[in-house]
C-alpha cells in the first residue's frame, strides 16, 4: 500500500475525518503522493455509502491516540500477557477470543513493544491506533452501508488505516458476511 521505491514521487501522511451511516465516526489515515486525488476518492466513497466528510478534529476526539500492540491468543499464556503487559508499563489489556490487545500511550510506545517483544516475541499487530472512546449501535441497514464504506476506504491503495466508533451485532454481521 503506497509504500514504492524512490522513483522521485513525495509522499505526505494526510488524515480525513467524518461520519458514516447512523452517526458513526470515521477516521482515515493515508499516505499518498496525490492529495487531491486521495481527497476526492475518499469524498466519494463516504457519499456514495450515506456519510460525510467532515473539517479535521470533528471526529477525532470521539477517539483515543493508543500504541496497539496484538498477540494470538494460541500463542501466548493469557497470564502471562497480563504479567508482561504490567511490567512493560502498559496502561490496558484486552483478551478476547483470538486475541490479546495490550494498549499503551503513544509516548511510551516504542518501550512497551520492545520490553513485550523480549517477553512474548514478535507481535501480530504493533502500531498506533485511534480507539474509540464509545461505540454507535449500527442495525441492520445501516450495518450494510458503514461496512461496504469501509471496505471501500480499506481498498484504496493510498489508505493505510480505517477506524471507526460502530457496534454492531453479531447476528447481523453473520448475515452480511453470508450475504443474506
Amino acid at each position: 500500500k503506497a509504500v514504492g521505491g524512490d522513483d522521485g514521487k513525495n509522499f505526505e501522511e494526510v488524515r480525513y475525518e467524518g461520519y458514516g451511516p447512523g452517526g458513526v465516526a470515521v477516521i482515515v489515515e493515508a499516505l499518498t503522493d496525490n492529495r487531491n486525488r486521495t481527497a476526492s476518492e475518499v469524498r466519494a466513497a463516504f457519499s456514495k455509502y450515506g456519510g460525510s466528510l467532515a473539517e479535521t478534529g470533528a471526529v477525532s476526539f470521539l477517539f483515543e491516540r493508543v500504541g496497539l500492540i496484538n498477540y494470538n491468543s494460541d500463542k501466548v499464556d493469557d497470564d502471562l500477557v497480563f504479567e508482561a503487559a504490567l511490567e512493560a508499563g502498559a496502561q490496558d489489556v484486552e483478551s478476547d477470543g483470538p486475541t490479546h490487545n495490550i494498549y499503551c500511550a503513544p509516548d511510551d510506545f516504542s518501550v512497551v513493544r520492545d520490553a513485550l517483544e523480549k517477553i512474548l516475541g514478535e507481535p501480530e499487530i504493533a502500531r498506533l491506533d485511534w480507539r474509540p472512546q464509545n461505540t454507535v449501535p449500527v442495525e441492520d441497514t445501516g450495518a450494510e452501508q458503514l461496512v461496504k464504506l469501509l471496505d471501500t476506504l480499506e481498498d484504496n491503495d493510498d489508505v493505510q488505516r480505517v477506524a471507526a466508533n460502530f457496534d454492531i451485532a453479531d447476528e447481523v454481521m453473520a448475515r452480511l458476511s453470508a450475504g443474506i
